[in-house]
């Protein structure tokens, strides 16, 4: 009668002798650098503000996140006028030649891989500076409790037009303004005049055959 092996013996063996078994493979996470989001923010608006201002545009804000693996370092420029899709490439290129050049001379400002967006401030931006205030010029907006529509502004202040009413307002006293999203109305919306004739036209050529 032949004996079979305990279980976990190895044949041939003795008993108890068991077979070595290769550890599963665990996968360790890579540890993501630590970064001090607030002094990398501030060693990139350093770098890329003087860049900015000899384009010729205002630095309105610049904001660092991280993305998975990755940062994503967004540029908010502005000007007066508006700023357009070709002036976006523009002060883009430059911003990142001013960043390569200051890695290449002074070491990493953020540690790992970073993705820059540039572009303008949308409506939603706060009217915290004279030349927000300025670049809105003819715009409903409310501060402090008021909606007025803003008709001037200068380094002193701003005049609203507040139901009908001015008011002269220093900066001393103004809060955080905030632009009102207006809807035409109906009754006030223009219409092309030929677009209706096309119209007409088309609906008379239907009814004949």
């Amino acid at each position: 009668m032949t004996q079979r092996g305990r279980a976990g013996a190895r044949p041939g063996g003795r008993p108890g002798d068991r077979r070595s078994r290769p550890e599963p493979e665990t996968r360790k996470t890579p540890v993501l650098p630590r970064v001090d989001l607030s002094a990398a923010r501030a060693r990139i608006r350093e770098v890329i503000e003087p860049v900015v201002a000899k384009a010729g545009y205002d630095l309105e804000d610049v904001a660092l996140t991280r993305a998975g693996r990755r940062f994503v370092v967004r540029v908010l420029v502005d000007t007066d006028g508006g700023i357009s899709l070709d002036d976006v490439a523009v002060v883009s290129r430059a911003i990142s030649d001013a960043l390569d050049t200051a890695e290449e001379s002074g070491g990493e400002l953020v540690a790992g891989e970073y993705q820059l967006e540039v572009g303008s401030p949308g409506v939603d931006r706060p009217l915290t500076e004279p030349r927000h205030w300025r670049r809105n010029a003819g715009r409903l907006v409310e501060v402090n409790g008021l909606i007025g529509r803003i008709v001037s502004a200068d380094e002193a202040g701003v005049v609203l037009d507040v139901d009908g009413a001015t008011r002269e307002l220093g900066f001393a006293e103004l809060g955080a303004g905030k632009v009102q999203i207006e809807f035409k109305r109906l009754d006030e919306a223009e219409f092309d005049e030929s677009d209706d004739h096309e119209e007409d036209d088309e609906d008379e050529g239907e009814g004949e055959e």
